[in-house]
């Protein structure tokens, strides 16, 4: 019925909103922006009517949360980075009916998942950021995702992104983008040196790492990388412990996923964390209910509480 078009690990850095701002950070997060607004005239061109965000700026400390509230709107200052955003006005249209589909089908598969429909709740700038770029008209409709899960299984993340791609596929009529917002590694540089890293990795082994994932992403090696994703995102301090990555690549097929991504912002470092923007190709995958690579994910992780 419906269909999957586009999915994507994305950046939202707040210096991009900085970067539109009269001041020394003016520009400098243009390469950032021009790649969501490439990435939101793709999903115009493939009839996307609603994108689906993996937030991991949204804490939460049970089950998996999906903020589908009829619209948005309102005026957002960051709590964690107050003199990067402050008094950002948003106004972002809602698809409850879409987020309630997501929920209960996540549900069916045994990924305990609550819908609010009906929330005073306000998206996290992991969703601001993107849509800001990507959907400044309001052309799309958003859902966010709690992505910054702090006591879940990385293989529950996984069969999570699956049950959402079998929800739209077999149930929804329309198109849907899944967006990945978070980082590669997330190390963000000590107190009092984040001017000296704002436009660099906190150390050489988190960029090497960060550098040699985005070469097994456009190579393709998928097994490899979903094997080593519970150690990368402890060991590479992974924002929300790459919880959104988990909800990507298990909509995507897991190991058995076999595309190489597009990079349309080259990685980068941002006070001292690794961001990149790239599209992951969305391939037919198999009609099974779970299949045996998202299934068989559950090997290996561990529960992790990590901010």
């Amino acid at each position: 019925m419906g269909k999957l078009a586009l999915c994507a690990k994305i950046t939202h850095v707040p210096s991009m909103y900085l970067s539109e701002l009269p001041g020394p950070r003016q520009g400098t997060r243009q390469s950032a922006i021009d790649g969501h607004i490439e990435i939101g005239r793709r999903c115009r061109e493939l009839g996307v009517d609603t994108i689906v965000v993996f937030d991991t700026h949204w804490l939460v400390n049970a089950s998996y949360h999906l903020n589908c509230a009829p619209h948005f709107k309102g005026t957002y200052t960051s709590n964690e980075l107050p003199h990067f955003i402050s008094n950002l006005p948003y106004q972002i249209p809602g698809n409850p009916a879409l987020g309630e589909l997501l929920a209960r089908v996540c549900n069916e598969h045994g990924i305990e998942t609550l819908a609010h429909p009906a929330t005073t709740l306000g998206p996290e700038y992991g969703t601001l950021v993107p849509m800001r770029y990507m959907n400044a008209d309001q052309h799309f409709k958003a859902i966010s995702v709690s992505a910054l899960c702090t006591v879940h299984y990385l293989n529950d993340s996984a069969r999570l992104g699956w049950a959402m791609r079998k929800a739209v596929e077999d149930h929804y009529d329309g198109t849907v983008a899944f967006l990945a917002s978070g980082s590669l590694s997330h190390r963000f540089a000590q107190n009092g040196l984040a001017p000296e890293f704002a436009h660099k990795i906190w150390s050489p082994f988190l960029e090497r790492l960060d550098r040699d994932v985005v070469r097994m992403w456009q190579a393709a090696e998928w097994a490899d990388f979903c094997a080593m994703l519970p150690e990368y995102a402890s060991k590479g301090h992974g924002e929300g412990f790459m919880h959104d990555t988990a909800m990507l690549l298990g909509a995507l097929g897991w190991s058995d996923y076999d595309a190489p991504v597009e990079v349309v912002t080259p990685y980068f470092g941002a006070s001292g964390t690794g961001q990149i923007n790239a599209i992951f190709p969305v391939t037919p995958q198999s009609g099974a209910a779970v299949p045996a690579a998202v299934a068989s994910a559950a090997q290996g992780f561990q529960s992790v509480s990590r901010l």
